[in-house]
Order: structure tokens, then sequence, then C-alpha cells
């Protein structure tokens, strides 16, 4: 009977995986937590900035996006949702042409759609949120945020921000 060499004890090769990259959304135009540009803001042009994300979480169906100036009590600038996940970014100005079924709601100016950085006086932050959605809310458009929030509750997967400021 022949004999069978035995066999050495050896672990198998460990796959490497690498971890999903985090959520984030930025912005060409200003760098988180740096002054965003006059051109964006009452004083300017007062057009939405570019903006991008990446990393966006498995099983999401539509991303929603907020601005707010938690300086003066939350301040609505601009309500956003249903945006495409695989869209990857917003053009300078897009708020009131959207791509595909997003919607815009009515920030608290009383306007439809972005209204940029206007503080009374001072230095105020804006805080942009992204939120990760598992179904789209199916609003129509000028919806106000609390609307949006309750029909969002319950459907968030992740959230990413990104910070600026503003002096007047």
């Amino acid at each position: 009977m022949p004999t069978v060499p035995p066999t050495p004890n050896v672990s198998p090769m460990p796959i490497e995986t690498s971890p999903p990259s985090p959520f984030t959304i930025t912005s060409p135009s200003f760098a988180d937590g740096s002054v965003i540009p006059r051109q964006y803001s009452c004083d300017g042009r007062d057009i939405s900035p570019p903006l991008a994300w990446s990393g966006v979480p498995a099983g999401t169906k539509a991303l929603l996006l907020t601005v707010l100036d938690p300086d003066a009590r939350g301040f609505v600038h601009w309500v956003a949702w249903d945006l495409a996940p695989d869209l990857g970014s917003l053009t300078e100005g897009a708020s009131g042409a959207l791509p595909g079924d997003a919607m815009e709601g009515r920030n608290d100016f009383g306007s439809i759609g972005w209204r940029g950085p206007c503080p009374p006086s001072g230095s105020h932050r804006y805080v942009f949120t992204l939120t990760a959605l598992s179904e789209p809310l199916g609003l129509r458009r000028g919806a106000e945020l609390a609307a949006v929030q309750r029909q969002a509750e319950g459907a968030t997967i992740g959230e990413a921000r990104l910070e600026g400021t503003y002096r007047r």
C-alpha cells in the first residue's frame, strides 16, 4: 500500500476586502468648515452651489438634501428629495431644474428651492445634510421640511454632512 505524505497544516490565505468607502458630501466650491463663496449667497447671484457625493450606502433608493442654518434656529435654506442615488452630483445652479424625479420644497424665505446664506449680521453656519433613504418619498413639489422629515422617518439608511460658513 502506498503511503501518502502528510498534508502540511496550512491556513487558507485570507481574502482581502476593503471596507466600503464612507458616505460623504462635498463641494468643489468650498471645503468642509470653510466659507461659502459670495455668489451662492443673497449678496451674490444666490444660486445653489455644486455638490458631489460618494459612498452611498447599499440599499439606497433615494436621497434627501437639506440645508439648514443652526445659528438661526434651523432656518431652512433648501430641501430637495428623491434625488437618484447614482446621480453623484448636482451642478452649480441646479436648484429649479433638478434631474429625474427629484423635487424641491419650501424654504423659510417662503419660496421653493435654494435661497443662500443671508445672515442679518455676523457669521452663521450652514449644514448640508444628505440622507440616504430606503424608499423614495413621493411628495409633491413645495412640501415643507416638517412634512418631508415625517415622510422620511424609518427610511433613513445613512447621512453625510458638509458645513460651510458665511459672514455679513
